[in-house]
């Protein structure tokens, strides 16, 4: 399960040994790492006109903190605080402290916009702490902590020298439901009827919802419903993915369920489902690479297709179930289905920007996964704007 952040959950105890350079940095090292990586993401981001200046959002805290780094710890923190102000959950580092915040959406299951003064919860995760406590879309944050939620948001953003605007309250307030990753969750919810209960919930790294097979297969009114459970990026979904499809019916509907791939996953899979699908070689999506134009001046875009598979073809309608907890891979292949003519239903998907690239500190060797490429339909509409049909 969550299968984009085991890496980060097997680092968790061990920060400083996680990821290091060729040789042994020392103070001035570390530092360099850490003033360099307001320019990578200036050259690398695929997203820059989300910010004010096309520029990555800087403060005099930031600044002030990344000169006084001077060890790994250091340049963690402060990799964790850079990362934070793009107020984007698609960009992570790749080691993390054991006290870090949360991965939104891998690590949640409560999906929360500002409307006015209200914090709205709009999805909870099936399965979920919350889901068995009884939170419900709909509801209100009301405190998280015993704190107001509106004054929590802000000392999260005031930590690194920012405030809550834009996109930043929504992604803070998600992060700070999704709680440390050390620890239970204390959050006080409001519901419809206006009955305010305290919930002490046990984060999802902790609380992970057991072990599951790579995915699920039901009949369900006459339709094949075959679910991913968060394991788009498992190399054994293909094989079961591959044999539940053996047992659909000549021209049965299959019902693909995207709603628990929050942790995204890669191509392979993706491709091998959707090569059930098609004849011939079919564009599936759209890539674009920001940053070879700001480097040479040429723009780059490319078009990407999914090819046939020998011995596996399903003749008959297909419908995708989507959610808040649809993320990265989960998206590109719901989009991917769309562009084969697939019905694509459900609420809003995780929204996640682009395609993610791994880029190394030169001195320390610490990770940044920053989205790099963007991502489109074959219509060319961006992947995070693509909207389903509402059940």
């Amino acid at each position: 399960m969550r299968s984009l952040s085991v890496l980060l959950l097997a680092l968790l105890t061990s920060p400083v040994a996680a990821q290091t350079g060729p040789t042994d940095p020392g103070p001035e090292d570390f530092r360099q790492d850490a003033l360099s990586i307001e320019q990578l993401v200036n050259r690398q981001y695929a997203y820059p006109e989300r910010f004010p200046g096309h520029a990555m959002p800087m403060s005099p805290i930031l600044r002030a903190e990344a000169e006084a780094v001077h060890d790994q710890p250091a340049l963690l923190r402060y990799a964790e605080h850079a990362i934070t102000a793009l107020a984007d959950h698609h960009a992570i580092t790749g080691a993390s402290f054991a006290n870090s915040w949360s991965l939104v959406p891998s690590y949640s299951d409560l999906w929360i916009e500002p409307e006015g003064e209200v914090w709205r919860i709009t999805a909870v995760r099936d399965e979920s702490p919350a889901a068995r406590a009884g939170v419900r879309p709909g509801d209100q944050l009301i405190a998280v902590g015993g704190a107001p939620t509106a004054e929590v948001v802000a000392a999260f953003w005031a930590e690194i020298g920012l405030t809550p605007d834009g996109d930043r309250a929504g992604y803070g307030a998600r992060v700070v439901a999704a709680g440390r990753r050390d620890r239970p969750r204390d959050l006080t919810v409001r519901d419809s009827a206006g009955l305010e209960q305290r919930l002490s919930l046990p984060n999802l790294y902790t609380d992970g919802g057991g072990a599951r097979p790579p995915v699920t297969a039901r009949e369900a009114d006459g339709d094949l419903v075959i679910r991913f459970n968060d394991s788009l990026g498992d190399g054994a979904s293909v094989a079961a993915f591959d044999a539940a499809m053996a047992d659909a019916r000549p021209g049965q509907r299959i019902v693909i369920d995207l709603t628990d791939t929050a942790s995204g996953g890669n191509t392979t899979v993706a491709r091998a489902v959707m090569g059930w699908f098609v004849d011939r070689p079919t564009a599936y999506q759209i890539h674009n690479l920001p940053s070879e134009e700001r480097e040479t001046g040429i723009p780059r875009q490319w078009i990407e297709q999914v090819l046939p598979r020998a011995g596996k073809r399903h003749h008959g309608p297909v419908m995708v179930r989507v959610g808040r907890w649809t993320g990265s891979m989960g998206e590109g292949l719901a989009i991917g289905l769309d562009a084969l003519g697939a019905e694509v239903t459900g609420g809003p998907m995780a929204g996640l920007l682009g395609a993610v690239y791994d880029h190394r500190l030169e001195h320390s060797g610490l990770v940044l996964k920053l989205p790099t490429e963007r991502l489109m339909s074959v219509d060319g509409t961006p992947r995070e704007a693509f909207r389903p049909r509402p059940e």
